[in-house]
C-alpha cells in the first residue's frame, strides 16, 4: 500500500509564497515521475509542475518563472515553491507520484488528499 500526505497549504496575500510539501510512504519498488496538479472551481484539473525521467522538469506556462517544484530523494518528498501568487493561483494542490508498487511491480499513479491555496487580500 502506498500513502501520500501533503501540507503547506494555506492563505496568503497577492505576491506572496508558500511552500507545498508531499510524501510518498510504504511499499514501493521505484518511484517514476511526482509532481503537482491544481483545481479550482469549477475548472478542470490542471498540471502545475512535474519531474520526469532524467530530473527534467515541466511548467504549466502560468506559473513558469513563479513556482519551483524540486525533490528529496532520501524523503521521498516532492515540494513546490510557490513564489509571486495571484488570484487565479487559487485552487486545491494535489500532489502525485507514479509509483511501481514492490508487492504487485505494477504502476500506477497515487495521489495526496489535496490542500487548498487561497490568494486573496
Amino acid at each position: 500500500q502506498v500513502q501520500l500526505v501533503e501540507s503547506g497549504g494555506g492563505w496568503v496575500q497577492p505576491g506572496g509564497s508558500l511552500r507545498l510539501s508531499c510524501v510518498v510512504s510504504g511499499s514501493i519498488f521505484s518511484i517514476n515521475g511526482m509532481g503537482w496538479y491544481r483545481q479550482a472551481p469549477g475548472k478542470q484539473r490542471e498540471l502545475v509542475a512535474r519531474i520526469i525521467s532524467g530530473g527534467r522538469t515541466n511548467y504549466a506556462d502560468s506559473v513558469k518563472g513563479r513556482f519551483t517544484i524540486s525533490r528529496d530523494n532520501a524523503k521521498n518528498t516532492v515540494y513546490l515553491q510557490m513564489n509571486s501568487l495571484k488570484p487565479e493561483d487559487t485552487a486545491v494542490y494535489y500532489c502525485f507520484f507514479g509509483v511501481v508498487a514492490a508487492t504487485t511491480r505494477t504502476y500506477d499513479d497515487y495521489w495526496g488528499q489535496g490542500t487548498q491555496v487561497t490568494v486573496s487580500s
